[in-house]
């Protein structure tokens, strides 16, 4: 791996997230601009879609649609040109806020839920967290509970499995994707040490996990199944999401920014990507 990191972009976001690469351009929320934008490798940014609310839970289909959901009020939307289509409300079966999500290759949405209130620092972290899973028809029902704040999610290339990081459990816990979505055989694929915290995270081609860690001194790390730790990012501020992209997937796009307070973000933002060229290219979804 290379030890040049770059700054793409310096100014001008708020707080990014979710950053998925498809056609030619890496996608992501900057969620507390309210917007879906795009940047390229040349560091030029544009906006896709403005957005009425905080999103969160955020893929692309197969075909190319945009599925994004309002954290807050934990409804999924879909783009319909330039336009928002719902798709689900699933405030009944979460708690409070959305945190990640990912697509499938069926179009179906598995998201997270943080299950706590996080702007309130008198609120306990709490382990009933659930991951909920949307189909393109709205249906939508809880696939995997008993979950400590579940984020970052991948899917293996077979489509088989399903990666989640438990930020507060401080492991990638895996499950089997059925059929009809469901997940079984719940199993922890790599306990981390007390240091790392994932939040968003990526796959590469050689079944390695690279995961973003905000409040540890290596701030990413890249895992194997079992929990040994092969590769460590250090940076000045802190890491929040990765995503493996570019011409051969080997870019590495880590999201970054010196808080994740909303009062603090709006009065300083400092958001941008940071990019590093790696040895083994980008895997799965997204």
């Amino acid at each position: 791996m290379k030890t040049d990191i770059k700054t793409l972009v310096k100014t001008g976001l708020k707080f990014t997230e979710s950053p998925r690469w498809y056609n030619g351009k890496l996608w992501f929320l900057d969620i507390h601009d309210k917007r879906i934008k795009t940047v390229d490798l040349s560091g030029s940014v544009a906006t896709a879609l403005e957005l009425p609310f905080i999103p969160n839970g955020f893929g692309v289909t197969p075909e190319g649609t945009v599925v994004v959901g309002d954290a807050f009020e934990r409804r999924i939307y879909r783009m319909a040109g330039a336009a928002l289509e719902p798709v689900a409300d699933i405030s009944k079966i979460t708690k409070f806020c959305l945190s990640d999500g990912i697509v499938d290759a069926k179009g179906r949405l598995y998201v997270g839920d943080i299950g706590y209130n996080f702007l309130d620092p008198a609120a306990k972290p709490v382990e009933t967290c659930v991951i909920v899973l949307v189909g393109p028809d709205g249906q939508a029902s809880v696939v995997a509970d008993n979950l400590s704040f579940p984020n970052g999610m991948v899917i293996t290339p077979d489509g088989r499995t399903l990666i989640v990081g438990e930020t507060l459990g401080h492991r990638l816990t895996a499950f089997d994707i059925q059929e009809d979505g469901s997940l079984r055989n719940r199993r922890v694929w790599a306990q981390l040490p007390s240091s790392v915290g994932p939040d968003g995270i990526c796959l590469d081609a050689e079944g390695a996990v690279w995961c973003a860690n905000p409040e540890g001194k290596d701030s990413v790390v890249r895992v194997r199944e079992g929990g040994e730790i092969t590769d460590r990012i250090k940076l000045d501020t802190n890491a929040y999401a990765v995503m493996l992209g570019g011409p051969d997937r080997r870019h590495l796009f880590i999201c970054v920014s010196d808080s994740h307070d909303p009062a603090e973000i709006q009065r300083n933002p400092s958001a941008s990507f940071k990019v590093v060229e790696v040895d083994v290219p980008g895997a799965g979804i997204p």
